[in-house]
């Protein structure tokens, strides 16, 4: 039986309160998913509104199409990586964008999927199917000191080069080839004492080994600039994220494009010329609330950034 495509909509409120959106405004979900965001974002808009749906995930594709049928006149869905935005807009401003760089609950809970920790599948991890590397390629390929480095920063595991030195000698007898059995290998390699603390001892090296099959992080600073590039004087972007990582990335961004000036501090005058391209709305990040958290605990580490283009033209 074919397992229906599950997201939990986090912060759903919260995402369209800030996208202050105008019914004849052009509006993105650069990540569809089931299309519970975009479906609250259709609903708003009226005659000359238009929503553009993007995920690069097939099934997420298929969910959403269903999902916002009844609004086939205002909704554009597109198979697509939001790396593309400008691409996709070709030309055209937007006066939101919404992106949710959250994992779905559906990518998980599909065991074949293979980012799950706790079910049995070939290893793959990948959001899109199509793409050419998956979790096997660098879990058997990467050399140790690569996985090592990845396991360490993405993961922010202590214990990355032991798990990387035994990752190493298991593959030399035969590939490492489905998640229980990567799982499992990875909790032989922490200390006993260690094991139980912070959920599943596989956790930081699942998460991150799909950080890098994906290119989660390294897409994150020039997508927040092509979003930036995209939105209308006064349009809004809204950014979920997961796990300290990415928020880190998001803030950095959003504050880079915020600053304006480049100047050193003791030029008595500007001569860059840099104008300020976005005000921060979200000082600090919005955090789900109580009732949110008791229905879907996947949320408890969700934070939301606002930010608004400015009314300067971008030198």
């Amino acid at each position: 039986m074919e397992l229906k495509f599950e997201h939990y909509s986090v912060m759903l409120k919260e995402c369209i309160d800030g996208l202050a959106i105008k019914p004849n405004g052009l509006y993105v979900d650069c990540t569809a998913g089931g299309g519970g965001h975009s479906y609250a974002i259709a609903e708003k808009l009226t005659e000359g509104g238009k929503l553009i749906a993007i995920d690069r995930d097939p099934a997420a594709i298929q969910a959403v199409t269903t999902r916002l049928a009844p609004f086939s006149d205002r909704v554009e869905i597109v198979r697509s990586n939001f790396a593309v935005l400008k691409q996709i807009l070709n030309g055209r401003k937007a006066d939101g964008v919404l992106i949710d760089l959250g994992i779905s609950s559906h990518q998980i809970d599909t065991a074949e999927r293979g980012f799950s920790y706790t079910k049995d599948a070939p290893l793959d991890m990948r959001m899109n199917p199509d793409d050419p590397l998956s979790a096997a390629d660098v879990v058997n390929t990467y050399s140790e000191e690569a996985l090592a480095n990845l396991i360490f920063q993405y993961g922010e595991e202590k214990f990355a080069r032991r798990i990387a030195s035994d990752i190493v000698k298991k593959r030399t007898d035969k590939p490492i080839e489905t998640t229980l059995e990567l799982a499992d290998l990875i909790s032989a390699a922490i200390p006993p004492k260690f094991r139980e603390k912070g959920g599943s001892p596989a956790k930081r090296t699942f998460q991150a080994i799909r950080i890098e099959v994906n290119g989660e992080l390294t897409i994150i600073p020039p997508v927040i600039r092509d979003i930036t590039d995209c939105l209308t004087p006064g349009g809004r972007m809204a950014v979920i994220t997961f796990h300290s990582l990415e928020d880190r990335l998001v803030k950095q961004s959003m504050s880079e494009l915020a600053k304006g000036c480049t100047c050193p501090p003791d030029f008595p005058i500007c001569v860059c010329g840099k104008k300020p391209q976005l005000t921060i709305l979200t000082k600090k990040p919005i955090l789900p609330g109580p009732e949110e958290l008791e229905a879907n605990k996947r949320s408890h580490s969700a934070k939301l950034r606002i930010a608004e283009r400015t009314q300067n033209e971008r030198i």
